[in-house]
């Protein structure tokens, strides 16, 4: 029997696996779904689906540097555990490779997966049924500039490239690649540290300031103080909020005065070029991920009632 590509497509939504496994498991069986799909369990791969439903928010942050360009990504497993094992780690790796080259997480999900025949989301299904955790592609960042260097930072790093926080910093400048990457890397490490909003007050979002704005004029307004002190008041406590959460206005914190903004304008005073933080971008694992909280008594309880 021939096998078709709606039975291909067939198997995969009733399995979970990859396109390439099921192509295989149809042309083993002769087209018999029922028997493809015991096909594919008896090799392992039939368990993708079943995983998937799972919370996944462990995993590992990883960046590769491509000359003038750079990209992270965030790959969710479910434990901890799974960060450390070699196929996931060049699963990892090879997603922030393949990331410098796409517009977003969909285009990275149809890329050509290296050395094999499957695509991006296929491989990471099949590396769902070979490690034995559901996984996640969650979210990719790629940063360019046309001169100067995007310097990249891992915080804690579980291998080379990858760890649970990842910083990427564009710099653009005609200074020495040394200069760019000695500031950026320092840039990189108070991002890590300070986690701020947004680079720059005007990129800052809107919403937040609004809401802010709405606090701080309700405790202004119960201060009791006239109308024209309670604005300035408002006004005086947005600039220090600008100063928790924006980056250019952040205290600096390798020496714990300067802003960021007049740290960059030193270095680009000291070396003779104009420096221009273009971006940055963090990741922090599982961030915003809501983790389930496992019971693990009653759980051993509830096993031993049945």
């Amino acid at each position: 029997m021939a096998v078709t590509a709606a039975l291909v497509k067939q198997l995969r939504e009733t399995s979970g696996a990859g396109m390439m496994d099921c192509k295989k498991a149809l042309e083993e069986t002769n087209g018999d779904i029922d028997a493809a799909i015991d096909w594919l369990r008896t090799k392992g791969l039939a368990t993708a689906a079943k995983k998937s439903g799972r919370v996944a928010s462990e995993g590992l942050v990883a960046i590769h540097v491509a000359g003038t360009s750079a990209a992270m990504i965030e790959l969710n497993a479910e434990t901890d555990f799974v960060s450390r094992n070699d196929d996931f780690q060049s699963l990892a790796l090879n997603l922030a490779k393949l990331a410098n080259d796409a517009a977003d997480i969909a285009s990275l999900n149809d890329l050509a997966f290296p050395n094999t025949q499957r695509t991006v989301a296929e491989e990471i299904t099949h590396n769902i049924a070979t490690i034995g955790e559901n996984m996640m592609l969650r979210r990719m960042k790629n940063i360019k500039v046309d001169k100067g260097s995007v310097v990249s930072y891992i915080h804690n790093a579980t291998a080379d490239g990858m760890g649970r926080i990842g910083v990427l910093v564009a710099l653009e400048s005609e200074a020495d690649a040394q200069t760019l990457e000695s500031l950026g890397k320092q840039i990189a490490m108070h991002v890590a540290a300070t986690k701020p909003a947004s680079l720059s007050v005007e990129s800052l979002d809107p919403a937040m300031v609004q809401r802010e704005r709405d606090v701080l004029i309700e405790q202004a307004k119960e201060s009791g103080k006239p109308q024209e002190i309670a604005e300035k008041m408002v006004e005086g406590r947005l600039r220090k909020y600008y100063q928790e959460v924006v980056l250019l206005e952040q205290t600096f914190v390798i020496d714990g005065e300067s802003k960021v903004a007049d740290v960059i304008k030193k270095v680009a005073s000291d070396c003779g070029s104009d420096i221009t933080l273009k971006e940055f971008s963090l990741f922090v694992l599982g961030d915003g991920v809501e983790k389930e909280e496992t019971d693990f008594a009653a759980e051993v309880a509830a096993q031993l009632n049945k």
